[in-house]
């Protein structure tokens, strides 16, 4: 463990077990319960807002105070001095934006009922101002990047191009029916911090089940602090391929129950929309767990990173995170925990930081790949010095072998390439080998999903979106589905890879040539496009964007469809989903 990182006073020296939330203040925008019935009658006459998951989380997080000192999604002022020195416009360091995008149809001066994807009546905004944003801007600022390999770079394609706020009334918070018991606001976290009687709370971000690397760490950055650990896990959006909440909240109730010492630790569930911002989300992590009552931060290494980007590079350094969380711990007022890798020694049976390794001494390591596919999907039980038994049966229950896992073969390729043949041949041989597939083809789509639907780019995208949604719950479903669509833009193909899970999406470009798609055209569209008869077709004179980095590329001038159908029978039997 690297030396802690604290411009606090050391445990002894602390009066107080929590500080005050940043900013000096919860905010708490949830209305009086004698309002409600008159803001109700009034919000069934407003306009209605549908809320994204990701403004829904962010809804909840400014209703409970959890952005503190925020009251509203960010205006125009506070965003722009975000993005360029994560500052508010009064200079309070804050260096995430917290955005609510609205259609054109949203105007200053009007007010809206906002509401969640099933219509539950949540709040009501009145708009103070709306304002144009530009993608390309916000995301190399905040994110260092433009890549679309990015998840949330490739969401903001999706989003509206400008951005509302005003002073809003929280009705209800989102309704949540799981966990409830551990679903506390900050001022109920505070509160029962309070009761453990602690000099010091060190707060743990995770997206992740824990391990006993990661139980090792959280139990000796509690002895580092001489205080308790908030346990503090994200159950709102985190990376795209990430195991599911419920399953890793299971993990994190059998490890609190049962391994750690009682009174020593806090579980609360934070339904936060990560960013993956690396180093700001880091900073923002620490404001966060600030207001919910914690005094330091444990920071790992590559802290709310996404990954690697279209070239294979880590989209952030591995320590980038802790260096700009210990630059702004002391203007946070939260102390930073950094943490290195740790190892297991065999021979002592113990954990070590990698580079307090003895030289010579024999160490032991599992990735999170080899976890998935070595153990998990293999059907191979986890070994007892890398995770707890009680873990390693939830994760064996809620992640059966490779073979019985759901993956997603997306053919993308110009109108003619051959995607729909070799889809047709691979389901045909898959189901051969014993797996069954469902085979979502862009034209028979449009006539039933749909329907209705242009050939606008908003059209093509929407209906893109609409079969990567079918196919995300096919795969989380155990099943195997096969797409055949054109899908020319990179950017909403990158979407449904996020969708679907990046680890379980293979995207195969079909690289056919133009001329001989024309070549192939029986229903003459290519013709009647070059004599303009058809407006924005896909390779004549609208774009087709040729995937950079596709995992498989099929050249069907050489090969036949059925040759290359055997091939990718024989990928994903290498990588286990298949006999």
């Amino acid at each position: 463990m690297s030396h802690l990182q604290s411009p606090l006073k050391t445990a002894s020296q602390l009066a107080e077990p929590l500080i005050e939330p940043y900013g000096g203040a919860l905010v708490d925008l949830l209305a009086p319960a004698d309002q409600l019935p008159a803001l109700k009658e009034r919000a069934s006459r407003l306009p209605s807002l549908q809320l994204s998951e990701r403004s829904l989380c962010d809804l909840e997080l400014l209703a409970v105070g959890a952005y503190s000192p925020l009251d509203r999604f960010m205006g125009a002022a506070d965003y722009a001095a975000v993005l360029e020195t994560m500052r508010l416009a009064d200079g309070t360091l804050f260096p995430i934006p917290i955005t609510l995008p609205v259609g054109d149809d949203v105007h200053p001066g009007q007010e809206l009922a906002l509401r969640d994807r099933k219509n539950n009546l949540l709040a009501i905004m009145r708009v103070d101002e709306v304002y144009p944003w530009d993608l390309a801007q916000e995301a190399q600022q905040v994110l260092g990047t433009t890549d679309t390999k990015h998840p949330l770079v490739a969401e903001m394609h999706g989003w509206a191009h400008r951005y509302a706020s005003g002073p809003i009334q929280v009705l209800q918070l989102p309704p949540h029916y799981d966990f409830a018991e551990l679903r506390l606001t900050p001022q109920q976290t505070r509160a029962a911090l309070a009761t453990m009687h602690k000099p010091a709370v060190v707060a743990f971000q995770t997206r992740n089940p824990l391990h006993r690397v990661h139980e090792e760490l959280t139990k000796r950055a509690i002895d580092e602090v001489e205080g308790a650990l908030l346990l503090h896990p994200v159950v709102g959006l985190t990376k795209p391929g990430d195991v599911d909440h419920y399953t890793r909240v299971r993990t994190y109730r059998a490890l609190t129950e049962k391994h750690y010492a009682p009174g020593t630790v806090l579980l609360a569930l934070l339904p936060l929309a990560m960013r993956m911002a690396g180093p700001r989300e880091a900073l923002w992590h620490a404001i966060i767990r600030r207001n919910y009552g914690a005094t330091h931060l444990i920071v790992g290494r590559d802290h709310a990173g996404p990954g690697v980007d279209g070239n294979g590079v880590p989209f952030y350094g591995p320590y980038d995170a802790q260096e700009l969380a210990i630059q702004h711990s002391a203007e946070i007022g939260v102390g930073v925990v950094p943490f290195q890798m740790l190892v297991y020694l065999p021979d002592d049976d113990r954990y070590a930081p990698i580079d307090e390794v003895p030289q010579g001494a024999r160490t032991a390591s599992i990735s999170g790949t080899q976890v998935r596919d070595e153990y998990l999907g293999a059907g191979r039980a986890l070994p007892d010095w890398f995770t707890r038994p009680e873990v390693a049966q939830i994760l064996a229950e809620a992640y059966p072998p490779k073979r019985k896992q759901g993956f997603c073969v997306w053919f993308t390729g110009l109108s003619g390439s051959g995607k729909s043949t070799t889809a047709e041949i691979l389901a045909s041989l898959l189901m051969e080998h014993g797996r069954d597939v469902t085979v979502l083809d862009g034209d028979v789509v449009r006539t039933h999903l749909s329907k209705g639907l242009g050939f606008s780019k908003v059209d093509r995208d929407t209906n893109i979106l609409r079969i990567g949604f079918v196919a995300a719950e096919i795969v989380r479903h155990g099943g195997g589905v096969i797409c055949a669509a054109v899908s020319p833009y990179r950017a909403t193909r990158d979407q449904v890879r996020a969708m679907v899970g990046p680890d379980r999406f293979i995207e195969v470009f079909v690289d056919t040539p133009l001329e001989v798609c024309e070549g192939r055209d029986v229903k003459g569209m290519y013709a009647k496009a070059r004599r303009g008869e058809i407006k924005g077709f896909t390779g004549i004179d609208d774009p087709y964007e040729t995937p950079e980095h596709a995992d498989v590329v099929l050249d069907t001038v050489a090969a036949t469809a059925e040759e290359n159908a055997r091939r990718l029978v024989e990928r994903l039997r290498v990588a286990g989903y298949c006999g």
